[in-house]
């Protein structure tokens, strides 16, 4: 009996670990059925909120959304554009005062009489050239001038011939047209040795002129050289009375260039001096290799001061325009165009596409897109340009 006794106790002992496995099990099963049920006030874990919602061609941000926290707006501003534009220049003469010195023969230059940066007045004698074409030209003209004598002298016979009725009508017109003829040679010959300048008494020596006072700006013969093209200069001479400043403006601030506008110019010749003016020419052309077009003021210059190849610098004063100004980091490229994102309600924001003007360092003026006091984006823009 007491075997029996120990062997029922190990059975009911048994049996209270069973029976407590399985209570245990049941309260596990309830307590995540509660949990699941929401009867210990748990919750599932809820989505992440979204970052940004879209109402047409809104975006709208959540109170919930982490981006709020990270997109920064600003009102836009507006500031004073234009009004000056410094450029370089360069001081030239005035293409239309300056004068290339032919040599209208061929020949050896045995004088030459000024040089490179000379004064020269009207008529004053610049070179001297021993030319053989010269010579022919003064043979050509006695030829003519035998002829024209002879011809004259026939025809008068011929006419004293007719009065008398020896000479007939076709010896008499014959007379007529050979002297025609022989006066039409000699002015031929007379108006060649004018246009070359024949004044000499030696038949071989061709006196060159200044044709207009000026500066001897370019030279390109030395005493003994052989003069054999008369399209090729020998000299060239330029009126400095008046000259122009050439500036060289980028080819983006052309907009801000016109002609009459009022310019000033300093030149490191003359440190404190300013020279006031108006651009007197906008060429339509931009050169190909600087990008630059030519923007030209003239100015009258009586003592020379003003000298070509000068260095200048040359500011261009136009009209102060206010406009608005962006900071760059609200700029945002949107299919090869710039656009920037503008608030129109609370935390509500729409595209917009700028036309820009103007980019000094970190700020951009703006020609159209947003007006002024509108609410930009200026930070984490990038977070909404899906």
């Amino acid at each position: 009996m007491q075997v029996d006794h120990h062997h029922h106790g190990s059975m009911r002992i048994g049996g209270g670990y069973l029976w407590a496995g399985v209570a245990v099990g049941i309260v596990i099963i309830g307590v995540l059925y509660a949990s699941k049920a929401g009867l210990f006030g748990g919750k599932e874990a809820p989505p992440p909120p979204a970052a940004f919602q879209r109402q047409g061609d809104k975006i709208v941000i959540p109170a919930d959304s982490p981006l709020r926290s990270r997109i920064a707006f600003a009102p836009a501003a507006t500031r004073s554009i234009g009004g000056k534009l410094s450029v370089p220049g360069m001081v030239e003469a005035d293409p239309s005062r300056t004068v290339p010195v032919l040599t209208p023969l061929s020949g050896r230059l045995a004088e030459l009489k000024v040089g490179l940066g000379d004064r020269v007045a009207a008529g004053q004698i610049l070179a001297v050239i021993d030319s053989p074409d010269l010579a022919q030209a003064y043979d050509d003209d006695e030829k003519a001038a035998d002829s024209l004598a002879l011809t004259e002298k026939t025809l008068n016979r011929q006419k004293q011939q007719q009065q008398i009725g020896v000479a007939s009508d076709h010896d008499l017109d014959q007379a007529k047209s050979d002297y025609s003829q022989a006066l039409a040679e000699h002015e031929r010959t007379q108006a060649r040795l004018k246009d070359v300048g024949a004044l000499s008494a030696d038949h071989h020596r061709l006196v060159i002129r200044a044709p207009v006072a000026g500066s001897v700006t370019a030279l390109s013969a030395a005493n003994g050289a052989m003069i054999n093209d008369p399209t090729q200069p020998l000299m060239t001479l330029s009126d400095l009375s008046t000259i122009w400043v050439t500036a060289l403006v980028p080819e983006h601030s052309l907009g801000e260039v016109a002609k009459g506008q009022p310019a000033e110019v300093s030149l490191a010749a003359y440190p404190g001096k300013v020279l006031a003016g108006k651009v007197t020419f906008v060429s339509d052309v931009v050169e190909p290799d600087s990008r630059r077009d030519k923007v030209r003021v003239a100015f009258t210059n009586p003592d020379a001061v003003l000298k070509p190849n000068m260095f200048a610098t040359v500011t261009l004063k136009g009209v102060e325009k206010t406009q608005v100004v962006l900071p760059t980091s609200a700029l945002l490229m949107n299919n090869d165009r710039t656009t920037v994102f503008v608030q129109t309600a609370d935390w509500t924001f729409e595209r917009r596409i700028i036309d820009l003007s103007l980019e000094e360092g970190s700020e951009v003026a703006i020609a159209s897109g947003v007006k002024p006091g509108e609410q930009v984006v200026v930070k984490g823009g990038i977070l909404l340009n899906d």
